[in-house]
């Protein structure tokens, strides 16, 4: 729950400070890394699918809700990785929901356009954490399956 709530905490803190400090129209270089650009995200995760946000928000509500239950079933009580993992998507999801209700549309302001593949999309600290939070729970899951099977020798 710790790691949830950072989570959050730190997502919605930088995109209030995109909001005030990063007009939309402007850019911030980060030299060879990229840049922050402030972009407005009405459709899912990396701007897959675009106009539906009402729709959108309450499916993303319930995929959320179906998520925490399946997760906190497979991980009760559940290692500290598994957890750690859980808190990040619970975290990014929340800050990205938060955004979907208080703005019809979710704040993304991290551009990776230093890579070769110049149309990388621009995404959010909630985005890093999901992501970095199904890696987690994924290593962990697979690795407690591999630990079940009975040892052939």
């Amino acid at each position: 729950m710790v790691t949830a709530l950072i989570t959050l905490g730190l997502d919605q803190l930088s995109k209030a400070l995109v909001r005030v400090l990063l007009a939309q129209d402007k850019a911030l270089s980060l030299g060879g890394f990229g840049e922050l650009r402030q972009v407005r995200n009405p459709g899912t995760a990396f701007g897959i699918i675009q106009g539906r946000s009402w729709s959108l928000f309450l499916a993303s509500i319930a995929v959320f809700v179906v998520l925490i239950v399946v997760l906190w079933h497979w991980g009760k009580p559940g290692s500290a990785a598994f957890q750690a993992g859980l808190g990040l998507i619970i975290g990014g999801a929340v800050g990205n929901i938060i955004d979907r209700a208080a703005l019809g549309a979710v704040i993304d302001f991290i551009d990776l356009g230093f890579w070769p593949m110049r149309s990388w999309p621009v995404f959010n600290l909630a985005d890093f954490a999901i992501v970095a939070g199904v890696v987690i729970v994924l290593i962990v899951v697979v690795a407690d399956i591999f630990k079940k099977q009975p040892q052939e020798r």
